[in-house]
């Protein structure tokens, strides 16, 4: 059993108290912290919490509690103090996305884990979906050659559907894109040179910043990567991690995955093509640890053993797909202008 302490209560934090972490078997809560009292009643009170496991600062829950991990579930600007203090504190960190508000910051924390002798990793959940992972093995193992270009849709329409962060700084590009920016990253099993990106904030949008925008990616093999998305959207609305299709020299894969809508939830969908040939529905292999359940059972589980899984989303790994936010929004600050890779990573 890894025992763990949960920092951040609040509206998504309460969500892994109440959804996520009961069913990971190997997590044993020790400590929930909150500065909000309000949060930590109710966690007591909802979910029958141990009074004597709730603190209202990290300080006081290290003090308290023998765990080896924090899961940190608190607002992204929290997250590199909290991060950096739970390292120093000796912990193992387990943290949402998106990992830090900048790559210098993400750099440290890296930096900081390696020094503490921690693992650091970033909750990527949509790797853990079948379609994702079935993908990223067919580009692997070489099938249909070679990627020629990656065609990603994503429409959601946030006023109809009870999206409410109005006045989040970039609010496709930062808190929705960097799941299908670490899907690229995953599936295709290569890294991104440089990229072009433009946003806009259509007429009616209640968003304060852009919550719609497009952008073309090249990768290190030769992928060029079309991506469209957009949180104002008025037509059918797609999967959560996106609509894709990648074309190879000798044929298509086609998937989508997190097909999620209201109180209603599809399977992964995944589908080949072969060159002038018939389509094939693909029949995936189910994910016994799905989604957010997913990173925190590879997360114990890397802890248990000292093994780390293909696909690990660690702090240095992450750097990746944070790199992606940075330079998207670069670019779309410049009008589109192309921005390498090497310019955000350093």
């Amino acid at each position: 059993m890894v025992k763990a302490i949960q920092i951040g209560l609040g509206h998504w934090g309460f969500s892994w108290s109440k959804e996520v972490i009961p069913k990971v078997p190997t997590v044993e809560m020790v400590g929930y912290v909150d500065t909000n009292l309000e949060a930590t009643a109710r966690v007591q009170a909802e979910l029958g919490v141990d009074p004597k496991l709730c603190f209202a600062s990290l300080e006081d829950a290290a003090k308290h509690s023998d765990a080896t991990l924090a899961l940190c579930t608190l607002r992204t600007e929290a997250h590199y103090p909290v991060v950096k203090r739970c390292l120093e504190l000796g912990y193992n960190v387990l943290v949402e996305k998106p990992f830090t508000t900048t790559i210098s910051q993400a750099k440290e924390l890296v930096a900081l884990a390696k020094a503490q002798g921690r693992v650091l990793m970033v909750s990527q959940n949509y790797r853990h979906q079948p379609a994702p992972i079935a993908a990223a093995s067919l580009i692997a193992s070489g099938q249909f050659g070679a990627l020629n270009m990656v065609s990603i849709d994503f429409r959601r329409h946030g006023p109809s559907q009870g999206y409410r962060y109005w006045d989040m700084p970039d609010p496709l590009l930062a808190d929705m894109s960097i799941h299908h920016f670490d899907l690229m990253r995953f599936v295709l099993g290569d890294e991104p040179v440089r990229l072009s990106c433009r946003t806009w904030n259509p007429p009616g949008s209640p968003f304060r910043f852009d919550p719609s925008g497009v952008a073309t990616i090249e990768f290190a093999k030769g992928t060029v990567v079309s991506y469209r998305a957009s949180w104002m959207n008025t037509g059918a609305v797609t999967p959560w991690a996106g609509e894709w299709v990648m074309d190879g020299a000798e044929g298509q894969i086609a998937w989508s995955s997190r097909d999620h809508f209201r109180d209603k939830a599809g399977p992964d969908v995944l589908t080949l093509t072969p060159l002038d040939g018939k389509t094939e529905k693909v029949k995936l292999d189910p994910v016994k640890f799905p989604d957010r359940t997913g990173t925190l059972n590879a997360m114990a589980g890397v802890l248990d053993t000292g093994i780390v899984p293909v696909g690990f989303s660690s702090g240095q790994d992450n750097l990746g797909s944070l790199a992606l936010v940075q330079a998207t929004i670069l670019s779309a600050s410049r009008g589109g202008d192309w921005v390498d890779m090497k310019e955000i990573l350093g």
